[in-house]
Order: C-alpha cells, then sequence, then structure tokens
C-alpha cells in the first residue's frame, strides 16, 4: 500500500508564562556596550533606539496579545521531507470568480510575519475596497529554520530545495497550479518555483531579483546592467557584512544572538531601518509592537542561527542555476526604498518579464510597509493568470 500523504495539522502556539520572565530578566540585565558620541546608526544600531527599545520590550510590550493576533490567522503544521513546516492557510472569503491560489515567501530578517497584514487584503478584496474577484487563497509557510517551522537537524536546505517544499505543500493542499510570489530570499525560492515547476505555476511575482550573480564577459551587459552589478558590489563592501558572517560563519554568530534578545533585535532592528522606506525613523514604518513581534517570534522559537544558516545554504548553489531563465510569465514590483533595485535589461535577461511596476512608496519589506499597495500590485499581476488554476 502506498504512503498515505502528510495531513496538515492545526497549529496554535502558546508561549509558557517561563519564557517571558526568563526573557525580560534577560533583557534587564543587558551589560550594554559604549558608544563614540553622536554615532547615532553610522556604526550599526544606534545604541539610545535600542535601549529605549529594551526598555519596552521588558516592561511594556504584550506578547500574548501580539500572539493571539497572529492565531486568528488559521495556520498549520505539515511533515515534509522529514521537516514540520509551518504555514498560514486562509481561503478567498468571497468567491465571485476563479480564486487563485498564491504561495508567498518571506526572506530574512523575517517569517510568516512579513505578510500578516496583507492576507486579509488578498483574502477579502471587497471588503478593502477592491473587486471581490480579485480574491486568493493564500498560503503563507515559515522557511525550514525561520518562524515555527522545524529547524533543519542536518544540512541547511537552499531556495532550490525549500521550492521543492512548496510545491510538495501546494499538491498537499489541492491545488494543481498556482501563483508564488516573494521578496528577499523568498524571491529565489518563487523564481526556483517558477524554473523547476513550470507545470504547476502559473505566473512569478517578486519585488526584487536578488543580489547579481553573472559569470559570463561583462561586454555581453547592457551599460546599466553592468553600472547595477558595479553598484550592487559597491553595496555589498559597505553593508554586506552581515551576510558574509552568514554565509561563512553563522554559528559563530548564532552563540550571542540565541543567548542575549537585546544583541539578537540590535542584529534584526538595524536591517528593518536600512531596507525600510522609513527616511531613517524606523517608526514611520514599524511600531515598537510590530518590531518586537517580529523579533520576538525569533527568540521564542531559537531561530536565529538556522535562519542565517541557509545564507550559507544558498552560496553553495552551482553558478548554472544562476544562469537559468524563468520561462514562466514573470513580474516585478520595484519598491523605492528597496536595496539594489534591477535595471529592466537585467530583469528580461533573467526571466520572461509581463510587467515592471515601480509604486511611489515603500521598501524591502513591502507587504508590512505598504499592505495596500502590495496587494494591489499583485492582484493586477495575476488577473490574467486566475483562469488557468486547478
Amino acid at each position: 500500500m502506498p504512503d498515505a500523504p502528510p495531513r496538515p495539522e492545526p497549529f496554535t502556539p502558546r508561549t509558557v508564562p517561563a519564557a517571558l520572565e526568563d526573557l525580560r530578566a534577560r533583557l534587564r540585565a543587558t551589560r550594554w556596550p559604549d558608544m563614540p558620541e553622536d554615532a547615532g546608526w553610522s556604526l550599526g544600531t544606534d545604541l539610545a533606539y535600542l535601549r529605549e527599545l529594551v526598555a519596552y520590550w521588558a516592561d511594556g510590550f504584550d506578547w500574548p496579545a501580539q500572539e493571539a493576533a497572529l492565531a486568528r490567522l488559521p495556520r498549520f503544521r505539515v511533515p515534509l521531507a522529514g521537516v514540520r513546516i509551518h504555514f498560514a492557510h486562509v481561503r478567498a472569503v468571497t468567491r465571485a470568480g476563479p480564486v487563485l491560489p498564491l504561495v508567498l515567501s518571506h526572506g530574512w530578517p523575517d517569517s510568516f510575519w512579513r505578510y500578516a497584514k496583507v492576507i486579509p487584503l488578498l483574502t477579502d478584496p471587497g471588503a478593502h475596497g477592491a473587486d471581490p474577484a480579485d480574491a486568493f487563497d493564500v498560503v503563507v509557510p515559515d522557511m525550514p529554520g525561520y518562524g515555527y517551522s522545524d529547524r533543519p537537524a542536518g544540512p541547511p536546505l537552499d531556495a532550490i530545495a525549500v521550492a521543492g517544499l512548496w510545491a510538495e505543500l501546494m499538491g498537499v493542499l489541492g491545488y494543481k497550479r498556482f501563483g508564488a510570489a516573494g521578496g528577499d530570499i523568498g524571491s529565489h525560492v518563487s523564481r526556483y518555483l517558477g524554473l523547476d515547476h513550470p507545470d504547476r505555476v502559473v505566473a512569478v511575482h517578486r519585488t526584487d531579483a536578488g543580489l547579481p550573480v553573472f559569470t559570463g564577459d561583462p561586454a555581453d551587459l547592457a551599460p546599466e546592467e553592468r553600472a547595477w552589478l558595479e553598484g550592487a558590489a559597491a553595496w555589498g563592501a559597505a553593508e554586506g557584512a552581515y551576510a558574509a558572517m552568514h554565509r561563512t560563519k553563522p554559528q559563530t554568530a548564532a552563540f550571542g544572538l540565541t543567548d542575549s534578545p537585546a544583541g539578537l533585535a540590535a542584529w534584526i532592528v538595524e536591517k528593518l531601518r536600512a531596507w525600510s522606506d522609513c527616511d531613517s525613523d524606523i517608526e514611520r514604518r514599524f511600531t515598537k509592537d510590530e518590531i518586537l513581534t517580529n523579533v520576538t517570534i525569533y527568540w521564542l522559537t531559537g531561530t536565529i542561527g538556522s535562519s542565517m544558516r541557509m545564507y550559507r545554504a544558498n552560496a553553495g548553489i552551482p553558478p548554472a542555476q544562476h544562469a537559468r531563465r524563468v520561462e514562466v510569465p514573470s513580474g516585478f514590483s520595484l519598491f523605492p526604498g528597496d536595496i539594489i533595485r534591477p535595471p529592466r535589461a537585467w530583469l528580461d535577461r533573467t526571466a520572461n518579464v509581463v510587467r515592471v511596476t515601480e509604486p511611489a512608496r515603500g521598501g524591502h519589506f513591502a507587504p508590512f510597509e505598504e499592505p495596500e499597495l502590495y496587494a494591489e500590485e499583485l492582484r493586477a499581476f495575476f488577473r490574467p493568470y486566475r483562469t488557468v488554476t486547478g
């Protein structure tokens, strides 16, 4: 007899009080570093801001309320290839026309949290001033080693392997064909869904094309592509220390970040500020409660080390894989505050591009920063592909 297919089980985490008491005790006992006068954010996370955030985390932040809010999403876990994958699965509220299943892939440093604001806009557009016919069935998994998904006991999984898991997950949920969207590492996962599962994926939407990998002759590139590669290299030299650590020695950083909640917050908050469209004021985009919900998920699940290890896995993807072109219809929404925005020539080189837009606001975390704009981008892009699902 064939093995029974994996069955998703409802999942609602409940944090025990002792875990929160331990967290608060660690926060109150933080041993603070010194900092040059007036350095601000120029050397990394600003000391004064982090002190303020940590004080609120210790004595003002209501994690049980945030946990309860996230619990309103239908959430599940299912074993796939020996790893239990956590995911939110929210079906369209209205079915005024063909409902498109859509898998959304997050990046670092986040989890399914990235899409918490946008899920209602996609599953119930009619309640938010949009066309009910644009409703999606939305699936938002945590990648292995992130959030409430298992941490792989062996080697970390790369974006190719995760794309295979997502294809299997969508099959378990009964979706023969579906759309894929994502940003950051989730952009890579969505790309490989289109590359390796073109019979399943109707179209791919991304908010970035990732850091460029090009092993050919630079003379074959358009001038704007060469300029972009040079700009990406300069950005990596100035801003890429975190990624170098993740790729090469993630375990070393994991000791301190897993033991110190203040250190963990510093590692994540600096990226939320630098990569968002916040004009250098992080709380223009994220409230303290929103920041700390993201960071607390990392803290309670102990996944900062396993999340960083995915960078090492992705660094081992062979160059030939980067040279492949996505032939399923592809779209890009390039938000102004994102990092290393690619030129159209590069997008056309790497994918069958049918739509590129430049929204007026938003950054690297666009689904959380600008959920209404992001939802409209997805509705518009996927509208022509609703009749080819199954």
